[in-house]
């Protein structure tokens, strides 16, 4: 389940191969996201796009970005 509240924050790296990256929030804390966690629906983000995203239990017991949406 995602928390409620939406963060913002910044792509900081992405791997199209994997389908794996990171969002850093304007707070600084840095969450991991599939590309499934894109809200609409792509595989694919660049790196440095701002983004508005919430905190969702992940893998391994770790917080991941989730229902990522480009502003």
């Amino acid at each position: 389940m995602a928390t409620r509240s939406v963060l913002r924050g910044t792509v900081t790296s992405f791997d199209d191969h994997a389908g794996l990256g990171e969002v850093t929030s304007d707070s600084g804390v840095t969450h991991p996201f599939h590309c499934t966690a894109l809200a609409d629906g792509s595989r694919t983000v660049d790196a440095g796009a701002r983004v508005d995203y919430r905190v969702a239990a992940g893998g391994a017991g770790r917080w991941e970005a989730a229902q990522i949406t480009r502003l």
